[in-house]
């Protein structure tokens, strides 16, 4: 397969296409409902989808009673199990169905496992409900205990038993299990072993009669277990058709993957129909590696893959270009919906309040230096400060703010910080770092010093770094901390200055906050109107300045020195660094995942009052260059600084690059692995 196919198919970068289907049935009609599950298999087929989750009892219908044990309705259900087996071998998804299966004498609510003409097991459901509308007991035997068993069905004999995985031989990672209804409801769900085992997706099979509140029972049930259980899980209830003698139906089908929901159907619909996403299977194996505590639940239960056969199949994947089914967010650290945002701004706001405050606490600290340049990060910092001695209960002119101009701040900015620091009711001071800079190169011997127009990292460093040497001596002269400002996207990029520079401080809290979250922190400031009009006026100005460190002056087109002009968008790179540093993905698969992010600025949703015209659009081409930049500074140039941070709380998940928390890596290491895939797996 050439490189461009193998990067745009979604197989090769780790997903599996499923389906949780609701079709409309009649009660006690096996041929009928056969054919309406077999529309939508025929549907699934030409969406590409892999897998396909049925409802419970679909074959049969689930609310018919005694007419479960009459053997002419068994007959027709194994008749159009057959038929649906005949079906399957042309066409790709593997099906779950649902089915009344006669066994020893006995009868089991089960779920077929159907793939290329082949039934790969049957699972019969653990738990039957017995209580309140629920006399399953009357019909069924429980599977609770059935394993390492055969049955004969449809012509076939399959694996039979409660201790069956499904497992692709040529397609990675697609792993799964399937429970039906009730045993998701119980206090110990078969689909638990199951992912213990080594399933990926899990998969219930679903009757589930509809009463007010149940649909967020369940939906609290799905992220739950497959938050808990680090899988996706597809959950299918029930639709229209079934009968409504005593019960209802609300056809509630849902996919979930890590706790979030990916794709559900409508609920009471009218006809057949099913919730479709792509389900990152990759990511799935990644987190489970990462979280031990996983592991050792596995070791404390026996280590449940040694109890449980794995039925190998061939799935034959085309491994073509089908495109995507899943909603990529553009802002992994922020939010697109409104309510979520405010919440977690809200939380994050408060995360780096309460941090500073019991700081101030254990060092009975009065006063705080912090240096206000009028660029975004320092503004923020500011204002977790304002908050943090609000809440102290200490006046707010005990935070020391200084500006210090050097050779290429600007009018706007220098202006910016004055009028916050006004406005926030801070002590504010200005010192002009220029003479004390102009020194310090005239004693180095810089070329600057004798009048050449020499801008390089040392004339940038000499500035940054006064301007954090004043800080630490101001602190010392006012019984003082230095509050840092520095954030996460630059202490991944490296983009800050070392030691005595804006590298150090006493307490950084930025230091787990994404420039792009930070943007969103202080719009969510003006909006919740956490301070003046006069505050906030000077907050919206500080948002539309151009991110630059200010470091070089204006050159002679009078265009000012951009941050990311050098490193990358921020936006993108803040992408990058989710991807890479929670979840340990590939670089030419965190570069598949912005592809499908930001290749059109016209599709899919921007967070709330997201200005137009800074809805940017990249080409996979800007991927790779900025991904390839971010590998390099992250993996090979930064990593000494980022083992010596200072103290600060951790705010985000995805969000800590201290070595006391989520990040550890060696500062001599290099890029060469990730540039390496990078170049050789993404086309262009």
């Amino acid at each position: 397969m050439h490189m461009s196919d193998a990067f745009y198919s979604l197989h090769r970068q780790g997903f599996v296409r499923v389906a949780a289907c609701t079709p409309r049935i009649e009660a006690g009609d096996p041929r009928s409902n056969t054919a309406e599950t077999l529309v939508l298999v025929r549907e699934g087929a030409a969406r590409n989808v892999d897998l396909m989750v049925f409802p419970e009892l679909g074959i049969s219908a689930y609310a018919i009673d005694d007419l479960l044990l009459q053997d002419a309705l068994l007959d027709g259900v194994e008749a159009g199990i057959a038929e649906l087996v005949e079906a399957s071998r042309s066409l790709q998804p593997v099906l779950v169905i649902g089915a009344p299966v006669r066994h020893n004498g006995r009868l089991y609510n089960c779920g077929v496992v159907i793939s290329r003409g082949r039934i790969l097991g049957v699972t019969p459901k653990t738990f039957l409900p017995n209580y309140r509308e629920y006399y399953e007991n009357r019909w069924f035997a429980p599977g609770a205990g059935v394993a390492g068993l055969e049955v004969k069905l449809a012509g076939q004999t399959a694996p039979f038993g409660t201790d069956l995985v499904f497992a692709a031989a040529d397609l990675p990672d697609f792993i799964f299990h399937v429970e039906i209804c009730e045993d998701f409801w119980s206090a110990t769900p078969p689909s638990t072993r199951g992912a213990l085992a080594g399933a990926l997706i899990l998969c219930n099979l679903s009757a589930s009669n509809i009463v007010v509140g149940k649909a967020q029972e369940r939906a609290m049930l799905c992220v739950s277990q497959s938050t808990r259980c680090l899988a996706a899980y597809v959950y299918s209830a029930a639709g229209p058709g079934e009968s409504t003698t005593d019960l209802a139906w609300d056809g509630q089908a849902t996919i979930h993957e890590l706790g979030v929901e990916l794709a559900c159907t409508q609920r009471f619909p009218s006809k057949s129909q099913m919730a479709v996403a792509d389900v990152d299977v990759e990511r799935l194996r990644l987190e489970r590696m990462r979280t031990p505590t996983f592991n050792s639940a596995a070791a404390a239960a026996g280590h449940p893959e040694r109890e449980f056969r794995h039925v190998s199949f061939e799935h034959e994947p085309s491994f073509r270009d089908v495109g995507l089914e899943r909603r990529i967010d553009r802002f992994p650290f922020v939010p697109d919906d409104p309510a979520r945002l405010d919440k977690e701004c809200y939380e994050a706001f408060n995360i780096q309040v309460q941090g500073l405050v019991k700081r101030m606490q254990v060092t009975n600290g009065e006063r705080i230096v912090i240096g206000v340049s009028g660029g975004l990060d320092s503004t923020h910092a500011l204002i977790v400060a304002c908050k943090a001695f609000d809440a102290l209960g200490v006046p707010r002119k005990n935070i020391l703010g200084f500006t210090m101009p050097g050779f290429a701040t600007s009018q706007g900015t220098k202006s910016n910080a004055w009028a916050l620091m006004k406005a926030l009711g801070v002590t504010a001071q200005e010192i002009d770092i220029k003479p004390a800079a102009t020194r310090m190169l005239q004693d180095i011997g810089h070329p600057y010093a004798g009048g050449k127009p020499v801008y390089d990292v040392t004339f940038e460093n000499v500035q940054a770094g006064l301007r954090t040497d004043y800080l630490f001596r101001l602190a010392n002269h006012h019984k003082a901390f230095v509050l840092g400002t520095g954030d996460l996207s630059e202490l991944a990029l490296g983009w800050c200055t070392y030691g005595v520079g804006d590298h150090m401080s006493h307490y950084n809290v930025n230091g787990s906050v994404a420039k792009t979250l930070i943007q969103y922190l202080v719009r969510w400031i003006v909006q919740t109107k956490q301070f003046d009009e006069a505050a906030s006026a000077t907050l919206l100005s500080i948002l539309d300045t151009e991110i630059s460190p200010e470091l070089i002056p204006a050159s002679a087109d009078e265009s000012i020195q951009s941050t990311q002009s050098k490193v990358g968008p921020y936006e993108l790179q803040d992408f990058h660094l989710f991807y890479i540093t929670r979840y340990g993905l590939r670089p030419s698969k965190v570069a598949f995942l912005a592809w499908h992010a930001w290749r059109e600025a016209a599709q899919g949703l921007w967070p709330p009052a997201f200005p137009d015209e800074a809805k940017h659009a990249y080409t996979l081409a800007d991927i790779k260059k900025w991904l390839g930049v971010f590998l390099y500074r992250f993996f090979e140039l930064s990593q000494y600084k980022r083992s010596a941070l200072p103290n600060g709380p951790k705010v985000m998940s995805g969000g800590n690059l201290s070595p006391r928390g989520d990040w550890r890596a060696p500062s001599d290491g290099n890029a060469r692995v990730w540039l390496e895939e990078l170049e050789r797996n993404v086309p262009g």
